[in-house]
C-alpha cells in the first residue's frame, strides 16, 4: 500500500509537468488561433463537463446548499481571475518568463499563510521573501516586447498576478477539501468559472479562428491536437491530481511544485524556439529558486519572530 503523502507528491510531479507544458501549449494557441478570453472558456466548459460527468461515476458525499453556492463563487471570481490573468498573460510574454512569475506563488501563499492562518516568519523567511521579488523585478525591468512576446512588461505582470490569485485560491479550496471530495469541489468551481466566462464572451464575443474555420470545412490538425492536450492534461488532470495533492499536504507544499513548470516550460521553449536564452532570465530564476529555499527550508535553524 503506497502512503497518502506519497501518492500526493506523485499526484504533484504529473500535475506540474503538465502545467509546465501548459505555457508552451497556450503560447502556441493564443492569440493566433483562439483569443485569452475564449481560451478561458473552452477551458473551464471542458473541466465543468468532465468533471460532471465523473461525479456521476465517483461516488462523494454531497455539498450543502450553502457549499455548492460558496463553491460556485470561488470559481466564478477566484478561478476565472486566475486563469483570465494567466491567458492573457501568457498570450503576451514568453513562456519562460510567464513560468518564472508563476513561481512567485509559494512566497505568495506564505504570506497569506501568515497573515490569515498565524504561521510562523523568521528573518531568513523576510530574506527569502525579498529576494524572491527582487527577482521578478529583474525580469520585469529587463525583458523588452520583441517578436516573442508583444507586451512583455505587462503580461508578466499579469502573471505574477495570477500568482497571487492563484494562492488565494489553494488556500480555500484547502479548506474545502476538509470537508467535500475532490470532484465535487472541482464541478462546481469550474461551473462557476464556465458562467462567467461566458457572460464575459457575450459582451466581448467570441474569437477562435480554429472553430470559425473548422465550421467552414478548414480543419487544422496540429492546433486541434495542441488544444485537446491542454484541455486534458493540463486543464483537467492537472486541477484533479493538484486536488489530490492539496488533500494530503500543505498548500506551501503544494505551491513549491510550480518550480517543475519552471524547468519544463524552460526546456520546451527553447526546443520549441518559443524563447530565447538571456542571462537576466537565468539570474532570475537563480533568485527565485533561492528565495524558496529561504523561505520554505533554511529558516527551519532559526528563532522565528512573534507576529505583533
Amino acid at each position: 500500500m503506497i502512503p497518502e503523502s506519497k501518492k500526493a507528491n506523485i499526484s504533484m510531479v504529473i500535475a506540474k509537468l503538465f502545467a509546465g507544458l501548459n505555457m508552451n501549449g497556450l503560447k502556441f494557441l493564443l492569440p493566433l488561433w483562439m483569443s485569452a478570453l475564449t481560451g478561458v472558456t473552452v477551458r473551464c466548459a471542458f473541466a465543468a463537463i468532465g468533471f460532471w460527468i465523473t461525479s456521476l461515476i465517483v461516488k462523494e458525499d454531497k455539498a450543502t446548499w450553502k457549499q455548492r453556492i460558496q463553491l460556485f463563487l470561488l470559481g466564478a471570481i477566484g478561478l476565472y481571475a486566475f486563469m483570465d490573468c494567466f491567458l492573457i498573460g501568457i498570450s503576451l510574454t514568453t513562456p519562460i518568463s510567464g513560468a518564472i512569475f508563476c513561481s512567485l506563488q509559494p512566497i505568495f501563499v506564505f504570506i497569506l499563510s501568515f497573515i490569515l492562518m498565524h504561521e510562523k516568519i523568521s528573518k531568513i523567511k523576510i530574506f527569502g521573501i525579498v529576494l524572491g521579488f527582487g527577482g521578478a523585478l529583474l525580469c520585469i525591468l529587463t525583458q523588452h516586447s520583441d517578436d516573442l512576446a508583444s507586451n512583455a512588461p505587462l503580461g508578466n505582470i499579469l502573471c505574477a498576478a495570477c500568482a497571487l490569485i492563484f494562492a488565494i485560491y489553494l488556500l480555500f479550496e484547502k479548506t474545502f477539501l476538509q470537508k467535500l471530495g475532490m470532484v465535487t469541489i472541482m464541478k462546481y468551481v469550474f461551473l462557476g468559472g464556465t458562467v462567467t466566462a461566458v457572460i464575459v464572451n457575450f459582451f466581448v464575443g467570441f474569437d477562435a479562428p480554429l472553430f470559425t474555420d473548422a465550421l467552414h470545412g478548414e480543419w487544422h490538425w496540429i492546433p486541434w491536437l495542441v488544444l485537446l492536450f491542454v484541455l486534458i492534461g493540463p486543464t483537467f488532470l492537472n486541477y484533479y491530481l493538484t486536488g489530490i495533492g492539496l488533500r494530503y499536504l500543505k498548500a506551501t507544499i503544494v505551491s513549491l511544485y510550480s518550480y517543475i513548470n519552471l524547468v519544463v516550460a524552460s526546456i520546451a521553449s527553447y526546443i520549441l524556439g518559443q524563447d530565447r536564452f538571456s542571462w537576466f532570465q537565468i539570474i532570475a530564476m537563480l533568485m527565485i529558486c533561492a528565495s524558496i529555499y529561504f523561505v520554505e527550508v533554511a529558516d527551519k535553524k532559526e528563532q522565528p519572530l512573534a507576529k505583533s
